[in-house]
């Protein structure tokens, strides 16, 4: 049921103390429980770094770069969004303080502002309200996340503008929800709520009111603790919140509705809706609380010292999991040891290996070793962008006998250039922006195993890439058995490779990034079955 008047709502949500609080995840959880209520949701990411977007930043930094449908390059709270929510982002979800100024001073360079002095107030916080707005239209409610913490320097002009906007659109139409830490001292066996109560104040000084506290914590909150809380922070006793530790993260909305938030929400923004439906997430929790069976699979990366760089990927081997009724459990291995001493003991207890993206030649051959043991010992193998550059190289070298095959990315001068640019493709100037970025389509070739797991002739996915499969290779590459089962429509660029069924029992490789469309309700197609031919491995070991 949509909101009662016309308009849309808006809860912004800031955080405190310090950072990794799980902003993300707090709004991505209240999307969801808003959702569940019947409402329509839109989610904005506001961050405060001086990049234009984050894909230029490196996995060690920032970790993942997560990929919109129209082609954004944007913060991993994204991922998040899209996991937690049935709305899909877009380049109008994710703003950072780059792409703010650079927006006013194109403005002033095209004269837009008639002469006018440019100054942070009132141009750079009138820009982010607009971009605000722009982002929210259609929908009942608008989450905004302002990324970083209360009290950086960096920060400061979206929290003004955040402060602003209340006056523009109506106090009643906005909500501010601020998630702050309450720690617990071993020592003193005490929690202590002076940082909250120092983080809103901090908050109030710059003229924003929470309306609701989300207190992470790692135990329950006593009543006294909340209303001590409640009292120093100016906040509705009811609305100071539990946000407590869980097993997994897909628990948050329902940790979330047993403390009444959805309820608290909607009744602030004097909205009426039905008790939300949550049976979904009650059936994903159970399966990660009691699977059937469990699973091991090895990851091969080159960002695995952060494995918050591989975030959407690990999530969407659980979601296959829970398409299996099962856990996976992750190895995390290290594509350089692998060159230093071999696959055979790192790689031994997989029952499946994944080889995903990355940039750069470290580690590649590491990859490359992986994969030729995967094949060789029929161990299921899901290849992703880089990951499935690396199977065309491994390929190319020890079946077809194309010895030095590479791609130019890692050595122009190979002799076999089986991964290369495109004709069109420029290698030169900037770095941002300039990659085959967002989902383009993709014809599946009958009788292949993409079709057959995926259930459609055609399918689109998000991509992140510069290389492609070179074309003058195709034929030899074919003529060694390797299946090139997924195509653009034009047929110039090679999408999916596989073995056939003969051959391996699960081998399959594709360029683009299928984790970006994976959610814990709808499992992507290709991990859920990779994740199946991995228990019937781990089932063939231990027969």
């Amino acid at each position: 049921m949509a909101a009662d008047a016309a308009g849309t709502r808006y809860i912004f949500v800031t955080g405190g103390v310090v950072s990794s609080l799980g902003k993300g995840i707090a709004a991505a959880s209240l999307g969801a429980l808003l959702e569940a209520r019947g409402l329509s949701v839109s989610v904005i990411k506001l961050d405060p770094y001086l990049n234009v977007d984050a894909g230029t930043m490196s996995p060690f930094q920032h970790g993942e770069v997560y990929v919109t449908r129209d082609g954004a390059e944007t913060d991993l709270d994204l991922g998040h969004y899209e996991r937690f929510l049935k709305t899909r982002t877009s380049r109008l979800s994710n703003f950072t303080t780059g792409q703010i100024y650079n927006n006013v001073i194109n403005k002033e360079r095209r004269g837009d502002y008639l002469g006018g002095t440019v100054q942070v107030i009132p141009h750079i916080t009138d820009e982010i309200k607009r971009c605000i707005l722009q982002g929210g239209e259609g929908a009942d409610i608008c989450l905004v996340e302002i990324g970083g913490t209360v009290g950086d320097i960096e920060s400061l002009p979206f929290l003004e503008a955040i402060r602003q906007f209340s006056w523009d659109v109506g106090r009643e139409n906005v909500l501010y929800v601020h998630v702050t830490l309450v720690p617990y001292i071993h020592t003193a066996d005490e929690l202590k709520t002076k940082p909250s109560q120092h983080s809103v104040m901090k908050l109030r000084e710059i003229g924003i009111q929470p309306d609701v506290l989300l207190c992470r914590c790692d135990r329950p909150l006593p009543p006294e603790i909340k209303a001590k809380l409640a009292l120093f922070c100016n906040v509705e006793e009811e609305a100071v919140v539990n946000a407590r530790d869980v097993d997994f993260i897909y628990e948050v909305p329902l940790a979330f509705h047993e403390e009444g938030l959805d309820g608290i929400l909607t009744r602030k923004l004097a909205i009426r809706t039905p008790s939300p439906e949550l049976d979904d997430w009650r059936a994903i929790v159970e399966v990660l609380r009691k699977p059937e069976t469990q699973t091991t699979i090895a990851i091969v990366g080159k960002y695995v010292e952060l494995k918050e760089s591989y975030k959407s990927l690990s999530e969407a081997l659980t979601h296959g999991g829970i398409g299996n009724l099962a856990r996976v459990d992750l190895e995390w291995v290290d594509a350089e040891e692998i060159e230093a001493g071999g696959p055979e003991t790192l790689l031994r207890d997989a029952h499946g290996i994944l080889v995903p993206g990355g940039f750069g030649a470290r580690g590649v051959e590491g990859k490359i070793q992986a994969i030729r043991y995967a094949r060789e010992r029929k161990v299921p193998f899901f290849g992703i962008c880089l990951g499935m550059q690396c199977a065309v190289i491994e390929f190319a070298r020890n079946l077809c006998r194309m010895e030095g095959a590479n791609s130019t990315e890692f050595d122009p001068a190979s002799p076999h250039p089986v991964i290369d640019l495109m004709p069109d493709q420029q290698a030169d100037g900037d770095k941002g922006g300039t990659m085959r970025l967002g989902a383009y389509p993709c014809e599946l070739g009958e009788g292949t195993m993409a079709r057959d797991i995926y259930g459609n002739p055609a399918v689109r996915e998000r991509h992140r890439h510069r290389y492609e499969v070179n074309n003058e290779w195709r034929e030899r590459l074919e003529e060694f058995g390797l299946v090139l089962s997924g195509l653009s429509p034009d047929g110039r660029l090679v999408e999916i490779i596989e073995l056939p069924p003969h051959q391996h029992p699960w081998y399959l490789a594709g360029q683009f990034h299928p984790e970006f469309r994976s959610s814990p309700r709808v499992p992507h197609p290709l991990f859920q079955s990779f994740v199946s031919a991995a228990l019937k491995t781990k089932g063939e070991l231990f027969s």
